[in-house]
């Protein structure tokens, strides 16, 4: 465990850090590139070595992704994060191919994907270009005119429908009659066709600095067995009206000679399908995600792929990645399928976390909403893995809350990425937007903004106490607070639309109210901030703002019964009251009359219903809380056939999406009451709140090792058993009786009390 913590410290340190080491290698591509979206081209060097070396490590970049091979064996299976970690740079990866590599004849051997179009979470350089550089002990492979290279033109455009303008992937089609199946193996023999030099530079205007990707490479989990298989004439299936917002099963076939072979996943993930089959020429299997995964609408198509046949046996996985409970190939007449697999990859991370008690509903919905947080994470962290795969930072907020609760600690390294971008793409006015990178995306979302710095930075860091980012970025946090956002006459911050006025899905926002509840936290967040870097002036300017809103706030909102904004004219806001509890703004004399409304509103979408459910638990109000949280998940878990949660309650749009599966961290958190007192869970307290239920225990893994906890609520009292990890202490509390416990596992029994 040590040295997986020392790892993992290690790499947060080198979040940001740029290239320093002289590039020889030059950027390259084929004579006949054109820089068209959706390129593909092969790359090949054989070189000569007179001994093997211990390491040689290549620094690989690309404008959009690659595949790598030594002396024909993979090496890298979809390398080079998306562009960028700024604006203006482009993220390298560093691979060790010494061992690949042999005494005498080596081939290497890259395959790159251009996208060539921006999307919600990639900036396109517009050159599709690649750029190799493995210098060490005495050995030098470099890109430059010596290079094979040429346009792989087995790949190619498909035809309507193309994937919505939020992705920058391309639906890829493979005419198999123009394949090159062992181009990258050593006995191929390229045609002479010599890369080009486009940059000499390999620092340069179009791809900027280079910066160390900081991220896993991903996981490749190999070729997998479908579940199982079935091939369909027709099939029923779930269709949307994008009129009147109803769902509706209606039964389609398929076009004439086609059927689809339908291959169920184990559970929705991110995929690569293969198939292998035999055929005539000119056959065209499409292969996609089940139809009912994502909004079936021209406004939220995802990516999907066409294999088109040569005559006899052959075989084709599809390289661009798609998510779904199951995968379908549309077969035309005359071809028959001999096998069909998947190769599932992935951030590279684990799912360490458990949750399980005697309500099989909750288990069940803790089990989905960690699949959900695991497949919505690759290069970044996305809102959902089909429609858009951005960094939406109010799903990321909910998202890295879960994270301590659910994933390994190289999850951590994620986040770290996610603040680093967002901040490092500030706009010259001080604004921060997201989602980030994008190319086609520039738009605040001001609420979501303010979740970011008081949410999702500050809680980073408490989970993990890792304080890294903070020097690197005060500043730019602090401009965008005090430079972008103006107090009014009471002291209370003055809420603005900012380029795209969304708090939450849902009816009745207070935006006033909703707004200075947000920027208190952040500004909480920034004074902690600040006092630890040593700025004690900005430290009390920050206090001072916030004893301005601490002391107006209930003047002019609290309205005896609730909590309200004097233009506010619609329904009362349950969000407004739940923040007003976290956020700390609402004295406890207040939660009666909160915990009312609360009873009658459910206007909260899933991004924000987090927050009423932990104020529920906040207020001691725990039975209610999961009591209304089953209202809301209930017909979403109805559905047995999904293994993840939804953009929304009901089955409309993503079923898989990011901010719906805070309820791993409230049944960690609140149910089991795991919850650190210190940075890091240097100390942490278990307090459960059953809930009603008679008994519950969770596991995580923290940077001091893994915390255990459970309880059973017995007729003859309560026994809480507790695992504390060496370096650390906890506090155990049941109701009001608290006892401290050291490293070891303890088991303690309680006397039931009343409240």
């Amino acid at each position: 465990m040590k040295k997986i913590l020392l790892l993992w410290m290690a790499l947060c340190s080198c979040t940001m850090v740029v290239a320093q080491d002289a590039w020889k290698g030059q950027w390259i591509q084929a004579k006949k590139c054109a820089n068209k979206r959706n390129t593909w081209q092969c790359f090949r060097k054989t070189v000569q070595l007179a001994y093997k070396p211990a390491t040689l490590k290549a620094r690989i970049a690309v404008d959009s992704k690659y595949w790598l091979w030594v002396n024909g064996r993979q090496v890298v299976f979809e390398g080079q994060l998306k562009r960028g970690p700024t604006p203006l740079d482009t993220y390298y990866d560093e691979v060790d191919l010494a061992p690949y590599l042999q005494v005498g004849s080596n081939t290497i051997a890259v395959l790159t994907w251009y996208f060539g179009k921006n999307g919600f979470s990639h900036k396109s350089s517009y050159v599709a270009a690649l750029l190799f550089d493995a210098q060490g002990g005495g050995v030098s492979i470099c890109s430059d005119n010596t290079w094979d290279a040429w346009v792989y033109k087995a790949y190619g455009m498909t035809g309507d429908p193309l994937p919505n303008y939020r992705l920058s992937e391309a639906n890829i089609r493979y005419d198999a009659s123009l394949a090159q199946d062992d181009w990258y193996m050593p006995y191929f023999k390229p045609a002479c066709q010599k890369a080009v030099v486009y940059d000499a530079q390999a620092v340069n205007e179009t791809f900027g600095k280079l910066v160390l990707r900081p991220i896993p490479q991903f996981k490749d989990y190999g070729l997998k067995d479908y579940v199982r298989t079935s091939m369909e004439d027709s099939i029923q299936v779930l269709v949307r009206d994008h009129v009147t917002l109803t769902n509706h099963y209606e039964w389609r076939k398929f076009a004439p000679g086609i059927k689809v072979l339908r291959c169920k996943l184990p559970y929705d993930a991110q995929v690569t399908p293969y198939i292998k089959l035999k055929a005539p020429a000119g056959k065209v299997v499409e292969i996609k995600a089940d139809p009912e995964h994502y909004e079936p609408n021209p406004g939220a198509q995802s990516v999907r792929c066409e294999y088109v046949t040569r005559d006899g046996e052959q075989s084709y996985e599809n390289l661009g990645w798609m998510s779904g409970e199951e995968i379908w190939y549309y077969i035309p007449q005359g071809v028959e399928v001999l096998e069909a697999k998947y190769r599932e990859t992935g951030y590279d991370t684990e799912i360490v976390g458990t949750f399980e008690c005697n309500e099989p509903f909750w288990n069940e919905l803790w089990k989905r909403s960690a699949r959900t947080l695991y497949v919505n994470m690759r290069d970044t962290y996305f809102d959902c893995p089909d429609r858009e795969r951005a960094l939406w930072w109010g799903d990321v907020v909910n998202d890295l809350q879960e994270v301590p609760y659910v994933l390994s600690p190289s999850a951590n390294l994620l986040t770290l990425k996610s603040i680093y971008e967002l901040m490092r793409w500030q706009r010259s006015d001080n604004k921060i937007f997201s989602p980030v990178p994008a190319g086609n995306w520039h738009q605040e979302l001001p609420c979501q903004m303010l979740m970011s710095v008081g949410c999702g930075f500050y809680n980073y860091y408490f989970y993990t106490a890792d304080s890294s980012f903070v020097a690197p970025l005060y500043n730019r946090i602090h401009r965008y607070l005090h430079d972008t956002w103006f107090f009014d006459e009471n002291k209370l911050i003055r809420s603005r639309k900012g380029d795209w006025s969304w708090v939450d899905a849902g009816e009745n926002q207070d935006l006033d109210v909703v707004t200075n509840e947000w920027y208190y936290m952040a500004l909480k967040a920034e004074h902690k901030f600040a006092t630890q870097l040593g700025k004690t002036e900005d430290a009390a300017e920050i206090a001072e703002m916030m004893r301005g809103i601490e002391e107006n706030f209930d003047r002019i909102y609290w309205t005896g019964s609730e909590y309200r904004s004097p233009k506010h004219e619609a329904q009362t806001d349950d969000r407004a009251q739940a923040l007003a509890v976290v956020s700390g703004l609402a004295s406890a004399d207040k939660y009666p009359a909160i915990l009312e409304v609360l009873k009658r509103n459910f206007f909260a979408q899933p991004l924000l219903e987090y927050y009423v459910i932990d104020a529920l638990f906040r207020m001691g109000e725990p039975e209610f809380a999961l009591q209304r949280a089953r209202q809301r998940f209930d017909l979403m878990m109805s559905y047995d056939d999904v293994s993840t949660v939804f953009e929304y309650y009901e089955r409309t749009c993503s079923l898989n999406h990011a901010w719906t599966g805070f309820m791993t961290t409230i049944l960690s958190q609140r149910v089991c009451g795991v919850m650190p007192t210190l940075p890091g869970f240097k100390t942490f307290r278990v307090a459960p709140q059953p809930a009603g239920l008679t008994r519950a225990s969770c596991s995580l893994q923290t940077p001091h090792g893994f915390i255990r906890s459970s309880f059973a609520v017995k007729q003859g009292g309560t026994t809480i058993e507790v695992t504390v990890p060496q370096g650390t202490s906890a506090e155990v509390v049941w109701h009001k009786e608290v006892r401290k416990v050291g490293a070891g596992t303890h088991k303690l029994v309680f006397k039931n009390r009343k409240k």
